[in-house]
């Protein structure tokens, strides 16, 4: 039996008077996930997870108000996988649990987690987003799943195409639900929930709580326990921040020439991605820049090697996830770069962090694309404090950001012209294959010019009017 109090909480008989100092261990977990977080250095629960993770193991509805970078992603899945991996006696192929997150970057990192936290269970986990062909996915679903994460575009597709039932979810994760509703999904999401059954649990995660969160949370949640995590939003007076406006093609030119203007020895450069990190670090290579990425799918090993590599100073550029970051502690690193801004301002701060540690002083960097222009003004707003821009740079930024609804425009243009330029170029192919079906039907004198003609030019070429003359005779 679990309950919480401000004093204490009791986990099945045993009294724990700072929930927040809990172990993994004390919490009874699956030995499997205890092994797995044993391995990923995982000790000890961060706030939102001391505070959630009983509330869910007691299958309660939680109302969580945290942001990224909190550790709010192993709040829900590890007391999932744990109820998951308790309950689970056959195979059947049943989705059991559906986690839905805004976009692409972070419904990838949350799948990187619970195949980290699972894996010394029997549980199966993928992920669904658009914007790539979904092949890959709909067969990942027919080999048999139990954990899906997904956005909510791509989800309700396969819905529509009949590779999805909803029928069998027990657990319900909505996540980031603030950035939901900015991004215009709104809609989406009350038609994921017609398809829910009635019996289940929910969990349901937003950076704030106005009015619109906390009414659609109501259709959601049933008699909800509230968890609430203050925010970190301050920066370290030592770190000065600065900002640069420029265009997703010339990203990474930019990111050279600030190497080399400022003669930076060593950075660490922050990406969204991990696809993103090994982009970088391949097209920093080509340009001679010595660099090495660490992230999800990277061994531990690899991860290792670059790191302390880093720290000896035989490279330069170090390119990471945030979720790989986690747990790196470099003394005196001057420079951190946002390469990518990321879409929680909580994570900025906790980025630049890196940097102008122990009263050292530190420089933060942050390229900024046209769609996360947004971001900075997001960060600002947060941290209270000015980022100084700087205008004057070979590579300023010329493209113009897109709102939800022009991006949805955009993407249907494109794939409008793709189905236009294959079905002209079927048309084409088709032309090519009737015309040379009637070639073939005529008769063969078209043919036997082309050697005729040839012989002709051979022969004039050779001079006189007996090259002329000689295919008549032949004739």
């Amino acid at each position: 039996m679990w309950f919480n109090s401000k004093r204490n909480t009791i986990i099945n008989g045993f009294t724990f008077n700072k929930p927040f100092y809990m172990t993994f261990k004390e919490l009874r977990l699956n030995p499997s996930i205890l092994k797995a977080l044993n391995e990923e250095n995982y000790e000890k629960p961060t706030p939102i997870q001391a505070k959630a993770i009983p509330l869910v193991l007691k299958r309660e509805d939680v109302l969580g108000c945290a942001q990224t970078g909190t550790g709010k992603t192993a709040a829900f899945a590890i007391p999932i996988i744990h109820l998951m991996s308790e309950e689970k006696k056959s195979r059947d192929q049943k989705i059991k649990a559906l986690i839905i997150t805004p976009t692409r970057e972070l419904a990838i990192q949350i799948d990187e987690n619970i195949k980290k936290y699972g894996k010394h269970t029997d549980l199966r986990n993928t992920v669904i987003f658009g914007g790539v062909n979904q092949d890959k996915q709909v067969k990942a679903i027919r080999r048999g799943v139990d954990i899906l994460v997904a956005t909510p575009g791509r989800l309700l597709d396969l819905i529509g195409q009949g590779f999805i039932s909803l029928a069998h979810i027990k657990y319900f994760v909505l996540d980031e639900a603030d950035r939901m509703l900015d991004m215009g999904f709104i809609h989406d999401i009350k038609k994921v929930l017609k398809l829910l059954p009635k019996q289940r649990q929910s969990l349901f995660f937003s950076a704030t709580m106005p009015k619109n969160i906390v009414d659609l949370s109501k259709q959601i949640l049933r008699q909800p326990k509230s968890v609430t995590v203050t925010p970190v939003s301050s920066t370290a007076e030592t770190i000065k921040q600065f900002v640069y406006y420029t265009n997703k093609k010339e990203k990474i030119d930019l990111l050279h020439f600030l190497l080399n203007e400022h003669n930076i020895e060593q950075v660490l450069v922050f990406t969204r991605t991990k696809f993103g990190a090994d982009g970088i670090v391949k097209k920093l290579i080509k340009k001679n820049v010595k660099c090495a990425a660490i992230h999800g799918n990277k061994s531990q090993n690899q991860r290792q090697k670059a790191l302390s590599a880093f720290k000896e100073g035989s490279i330069q550029v170090l390119v990471a996830t945030d979720i790989a970051a986690r747990g790196i502690d470099i003394d005196k690193l001057q420079y951190v770069i946002n390469y990518d801004i990321p879409n929680e301002s909580e994570t900025y701060v906790h980025r630049i962090g890196r940097c102008g540690r122990a009263g050292e002083k530190g420089i933060s960097i942050s390229l900024s694309e046209a769609e996360d222009n947004k971001y900075i003004k997001d960060v600002e707003k947060l941290t209270k404090q000015e980022i100084e821009v700087v205008k004057e740079h070979p590579y300023p930024q010329t493209d113009k950001p897109m709102n939800a609804t022009q991006k949805k425009a955009v993407e249907k243009e494109k794939q409008k012209r793709k189905q236009e330029f294959f079905a002209n170029k079927r048309k084409k192919e088709a032309a090519r294959g009737n015309a040379s079906k009637d070639g073939k039907s005529k008769s063969g004198g078209d043919k036997k010019k082309k050697p005729f003609n040839k012989r002709r030019k051979s022969s004039s070429a050779a001079g006189g009017e007996g090259g002329r003359k000689g295919p008549s005779k032949r004739r």
